[in-house]
């Protein structure tokens, strides 16, 4: 059976077109032209992944996430024509799995949703552990949230992304590459430094913190959640 995919998007124009490249590459498509009968079509199809616009009628798209998120772990990938971080870490917080701002390319869409559906696969039918605990130290992605030997700590959205997902496995060794695909959501085709800037940003949050769990650079390879 197709994977399935929910745009819930009042431009007809950007909505076809978003069908005729998913409908390209094998996915099952239905369209909602607004918030309320998005929710509608969701509950009547259960979709494998909603891409949701945020400005809309009758419900917006945080509205209709918060709603779908109460409801199902669903993979949510929000569709918005703000790039203002705030407007990015909103989308999060309400529970959508990444975001994509306006006007974008069919290539990244497309490798957005793939990203998104193979890590939402990889969960089986648990839903994900969304906050995790450790010495003086707590991740929370549901508030997005970090707590750090008792203080919340301001942290940019990829950053909290990128130690929620390598403390999601402890000890393993993950390459940049890797990191990119999984956590920026799509193959990244600029520089992989990005990912230790990212980390050498982490650790001076983290550094010294706890003797019981660190942020490891394997050198040759990559980088690890390391717990001792």
């Amino acid at each position: 059976m197709a994977t399935s995919v929910l745009i819930v998007e009042d431009d007809r124009n950007i909505a076809e077109l978003l069908q005729l490249y998913l409908e390209k590459e094998g996915y099952a498509v239905t369209i909602a032209g607004d918030g309320g009968s998005g929710l509608e079509k969701f509950r009547a199809i259960q979709p494998d992944l909603v891409l949701l616009d945020v400005m809309m009628p009758v419900m917006d798209g945080w509205a209709v996430c918060k709603t779908i998120r109460a409801e199902s772990q669903t993979p949510i990938i929000m569709l918005t024509a703000k790039g203002e971080t705030s407007d990015k870490v909103h989308g999060l917080k309400a529970g959508a799995d990444d975001y994509i701002t306006k006007p974008f390319e069919m290539k990244e869409v497309l490798a957005r949703v793939e990203a998104v559906l193979r890590r939402s696969s990889g969960s089986s039918n648990e839903t994900k552990a969304r906050r995790l605990s450790f010495d003086k130290l707590i991740i929370d992605m549901d508030a997005f949230e970090l707590t750090v030997d008792g203080k919340k700590v301001d942290t940019p959205p990829k950053e909290m992304e990128l130690l929620f997902y390598l403390a999601s496995s402890p000890n393993r060794v993950y390459t940049r590459n890797q990191l990119l695909d999984e956590v920026w959501g799509f193959d990244y085709f600029g520089d992989s430094r990005t990912v230790d800037v990212h980390v050498k940003r982490l650790r001076e949050k983290l550094e010294g913190v706890s003797q019981q769990w660190s942020l490891k650079t394997v050198w040759g390879v990559g980088y690890k959640f390391e717990v001792l």
